[in-house]
């Protein structure tokens, strides 16, 4: 006998999402909502959750209802700013693409709670790997779609045609890849145990346009403050040990073995729980580095030199080598570069 799915939970705002995209591609959203029974104007209430099993319902449907065999493509299509509140702001306001795609993993989970999104540097290139936590499994047209969306959202976010390296799937490959191919520029790999898209490096390391940094830093506050209001239960091990570092840095003591003690695990438990989902104290220390990084810069009352204090080097060197490595300049480059110009000088 089989075991049962686990069932999770998500905003009523990705269930809205499907309905209203489904209506843009010729739908009836009425029949839609009515055969799955769900009411998109749940998406009203920013505190309404829906069932994994009422979004596999809406998914299927509305391919059923469409004819169509891609439907979880079209739907990212169909993406526009503002469609899941605070996470899409705070993504659209990031400036670079590499931070937007980090915000992207580090909020995800206000609307979605076992959905988890990880960046893994391999040097020329950026792998994002998307999975859920718990055993759960996500619907092909969803994953799809999820995968989808960052291709739609990066150039939205740059303004420009911007093509990943790969792209893989963990289910089976579709009958036909003609939309596969025409969105992605590439032709995807199926039955892979993730679903990732890989990204050059360098596409990343573009600016998004029309960032505000100022809106960026409220929207950033309060996304956090969404984020801790969450239970703690949800939180993937990954996510803990990130809580850790961002508690821990400007200590100075950001050691395996000390994180360990505080998380009350061996050193052997914690890098085993870590592999588990596909990351790494190492990996984790960096990106937080790399994502505060970037945060500090944008406010001017930091000074550069005492960035990598805060950040828990040892020296001002290290801290300069890994800030290149991370963005290809350097911090006061990268500083000038996101400051709005200056009226008065003209």
């Amino acid at each position: 006998m089989l075991a049962p799915v686990p069932e999770f939970f998500m905003s009523a705002r990705v269930g809205a999402a499907i309905v209203h995209s489904a209506a843009a591609l010729g739908a009836d959203p009425a029949v839609l909502a009515a055969n799955v029974g769900f009411d998109p104007s749940q998406a009203e209430d920013p505190e309404a959750l829906m069932s994994s099993g009422v979004e596999d319902a809406l998914w299927r449907e509305g391919a059923r209802l469409l004819n169509d065999q891609d439907f979880g493509l079209h739907v990212a299509e169909l993406l526009r700013p503002g469609t899941f509140d605070v996470l899409d702001y705070v993504i659209r306001n990031a400036p670079t693409l590499r931070e937007a795609f980090a915000r992207w993993a580090r909020y995800n989970r206000i609307e979605h709670e076992v959905a988890v999104f990880t960046l893994i540097d391999q040097g020329p290139v950026v792998r994002i790997e998307h999975t859920l936590t718990g055993g759960a499994v996500q619907h092909r047209h969803s994953a799809e779609s999820t995968i989808a969306a960052q291709v739609v959202a990066a150039e939205q976010l740059t303004q420009m045609k911007l093509k990943p390296v790969a792209v893989e799937f963990h289910h089976a490959m579709p009958a036909s890849l003609k939309e596969h191919v025409r969105i992605f520029g590439v032709t995807p790999s199926f039955l892979c145990p993730v679903n990732a898209i890989v990204w050059p490096r360098e596409a990343l390391e573009r600016p998004v346009y029309a960032a505000d940094a100022a809106l960026s830093r409220v929207l950033s506050r309060h996304a956090d403050a969404l984020l801790a209001a969450l239970p703690n239960n949800a939180n993937s091990f990954a996510d803990r040990v990130r809580a850790w570092l961002v508690r821990n840095l400007e200590e100075g003591e950001v050691s395996l073995a000390r994180a360990a003690s505080d998380l009350k695990l061996s050193e052997r438990s914690l890098q085993r729980r870590l592999a588990a989902e596909r990351s790494s104290f190492d990996a984790l220390l960096d990106e937080v580095r790399h994502t505060l990084a970037l945060r500090y810069l944008e406010e001017p009352s930091v000074a550069i030199s005492a960035l990598a204090f805060r950040l828990g080097y040892s020296d001002a060197s290290a801290f300069h080598r890994a800030f290149r490595r991370w963005t290809g300049t350097s911090p006061s480059l990268m500083r000038k570069a996101s400051q709005p110009p200056d009226l008065h000088s003209r």
